[in-house]
């Protein structure tokens, strides 16, 4: 309980720290959902033209964008930190967060917010809205698409960023990986084969982010639930185990007044 409390006191800091320069936060949220839309056109034009690929179609393609831009939104928000988690450790800056008594993890990935991922967050919602399967029982499923979808993504973050644990800096790896994550989510699952599938589903598990949260928000199904819940679980645990595995190695960088 007195986790919870700490990181929702973070949020409230965070939160209160974007609001003190209103116009700044504004513009980037306007900003991104402007960008976002530029990207989407690109999507309406193609389906314009072929109208579905393995009927994958422009619906379909606005619920998928739609789980993704909100899940990358939420973990932008409420764990920025999850971006630059490498950076943090390779430069010695973790010593801050282990100086205090709280779970190092999540303390380090909530001390920043992204004010830009209220953009993503809101045109996610815009774009689900937007794809015409709009009902209140969607909405919810597409509420809970939307929170797995955000825990896988958050938890590839960790993954990946983790590794400056044993290969120092891992920025160039981390930025690439990342990118691929996103631009696979948004992609429609049907023109990838078999093969590409097992990697989208495990080694980037853009599916999980993308393809199978939108399935379920457009439709429940047991099954549909089960490997969103698996997956993220599954995810998290590892993601987080890869961390507490690589902090045993961490070397201390003397940079505790950095954060402060």
């Amino acid at each position: 309980m007195s986790s919870i409390k700490f990181i929702l006191a973070i949020w409230k800091t965070n939160l209160q720290a974007a609001m003190e320069y209103r116009a700044s936060f504004l513009t980037q949220t306007i900003g991104m959902m402007l960008n976002n839309t530029m990207y989407f056109i690109i999507w309406v034009v193609f389906f314009d033209r072929f109208k579905d690929v393995r009927g994958w179609g422009l619906s379909d393609m606005y619920v998928t964008f739609g789980v993704s831009a909100s899940a990358f939104g939420l973990v932008a928000l409420f764990f920025g930190n999850a971006f630059n988690l490498g950076d943090i450790i390779t430069k010695g800056r973790l010593d801050y967060y282990l100086s205090l008594p709280r779970p190092v993890l999540m303390h380090a990935l909530a001390s920043r917010s992204v004010s830009s991922g209220m953009g993503d967050f809101l045109y996610g919602i815009l774009s689900f809205i937007a794809s015409g399967i709009f009902t209140w029982d969607a909405m919810l499923r597409f509420s809970l698409a939307t929170l797995s979808g955000a825990v896988v993504f958050a938890s590839f973050l960790i993954i990946v960023q983790s590794l400056a644990f044993w290969i120092g800096n891992s920025s160039n790896l981390s930025g690439l990986a990342t990118n691929a994550m996103i631009t696979f989510a948004i992609y429609p699952i049907t023109i990838f084969d078999n093969s590409a599938k097992i990697i989208l589903f495990t080694i980037i598990p853009a599916a999980l982010m993308g393809a199978v949260p939108a399935s379920f928000a457009r439709a429940f199904t047991w099954q549909t639930l089960a490997q969103l819940l698996l997956g993220a679980s599954l995810l998290l645990i590892i993601a987080v185990n890869i961390f507490h595995t690589g902090l045993k190695l961490y070397e201390s960088g003397s940079a505790i007044q950095t954060e402060i």
